[in-house]
């Protein structure tokens, strides 16, 4: 538990470490949710990004931008259950341990990669079209919510990688 609430320390954090990208900012929050289904396993991977969001819907300013219940209005708010899906998906095709080469943790990445992505855009043109009323189109909204962000994150898929295979088996050993 001490592991799983030191991931959802770092996912707080890594909202904190931002690019400044216009509508979604770069954060560091998605290495970290992949770390965390990466080396706790999808269940407690899921559980580590789940408790980051419920502090953060509970007030805590932990989000990229504020916290508080009312963050559920915020067209981003999708990425952040995004990273629990993610994590538990990254975790549970990375669970057996034998076998496991860099490709596959690689695979298991850019999967979350698409997971998180797919949430968020989807929450993001539901919140802007038919709540809040501020339509966004197909093309702006793929422009600015993929296009500009996922390089970097691109990025920490291969980090994310390079790390699990250093770290996971010193985690194992304990």
């Amino acid at each position: 538990m001490a592991v799983c609430s030191l991931f959802t320390a770092l996912t707080a954090v890594g909202a904190f470490i931002k690019i400044p990208v216009p509508v979604v900012p770069f954060t560091l929050q998605f290495l970290f949710t992949m770390l965390a289904g990466l080396l706790l396993g999808g269940r407690l991977g899921a559980l580590s990004v789940g408790a980051y969001a419920l502090l953060g819907l509970a007030g805590l300013p932990i989000f990229a931008e504020g916290g508080g219940f009312w963050y559920v209005l915020k067209p981003s708010f999708g990425y952040i259950l995004g990273f629990i899906l993610a994590a538990y998906v990254t975790g549970r095709m990375t669970e057996r341990a034998d076998g496991l080469t860099f490709g596959k943790i690689l695979t298991a990445n850019f999967t979350g990669l698409a997971v998180v992505y797919g949430a968020g855009m989807v929450y993001y043109y539901i919140i802007c079209n038919y709540v809040i009323n501020t339509p966004i189109g197909l093309w702006p909204l793929f422009l600015y919510c993929f296009l500009l962000a996922v390089p970097g994150d691109i990025c920490l898929c291969f980090v994310a990688a390079v790390l699990t295979k250093r770290i996971r088996p010193v985690l194992a050993n304990m």
